[in-house]
């Protein structure tokens, strides 16, 4: 990773008291404590999918260079694989997933990883990333919940002739069979 201790590095401030609100380092136990990269991490497939996307738009506009935008795809690819393999080394002085890529995105590609917040902010970042990741998130539990319909008519149409207890609103009512829960799912 590049030295984030380099003051040419606009990322540098991050491992420095705050960005000098403080007069000392941030404690081990403050890093620990308001760090997110913990959590956020699993947001990776996101940023990187967002961050590409605005990369495109950027370059289209004339705002990036060809060269840039095939640098940051690069770039990006090599993170990928390199969090795939478990590889990627995240770092909690970077506080989370977007400081941790975009960190070493510049160290594997140099400026043109910094070009790319050209006209986003960080809490465009975070908002977009968020629903990235919702959305695909939501699509996995929407495919598990289809699958589990798909069992429950199964083993409904299998055991139609079963009687099991009636229940509504958690009051006694008239025994059923199991093939009375097929009729909603169908």
């Amino acid at each position: 990773m590049a030295n984030t201790n380099d003051s040419s590095d606009p990322l540098h401030a991050k491992n420095k008291a705050w960005s000098g609100r403080f007069s000392e380092p941030v404690a081990d136990f403050v890093l620990r404590y308001t760090a997110s990269v913990n959590f956020d991490k699993r947001m990776a497939k996101a940023d990187i999918n967002g961050s590409l996307a605005h990369a495109a738009m950027l370059e289209k506009a004339g705002v990036i260079s060809e060269q840039d935008l095939a640098d940051i795809r690069r770039g990006m690819k090599q993170i990928s694989e390199e969090i795939a393999a478990g590889k990627f080394e995240w770092q909690l002085a970077l506080e989370d997933v977007h400081l941790n890529i975009e960190a070493r995105l510049t160290s594997l590609i140099g400026d043109a990883g910094k070009r790319l917040h050209t006209g986003r902010s960080r809490n465009d970042q975070v908002a977009t990333d968020l629903r990235l990741y919702l959305r695909d998130e939501i699509d996995g539990i929407v495919a598990q919940l289809n699958e589990l319909q798909k069992v429950l008519v199964r083993v409904a149409e299998k055991e139609s002739d079963t009687v099991m207890p009636g229940i509504f609103f958690s009051s006694p009512s008239t025994s059923a069979s199991l093939v009375t829960l097929k009729a909603p799912a169908l």
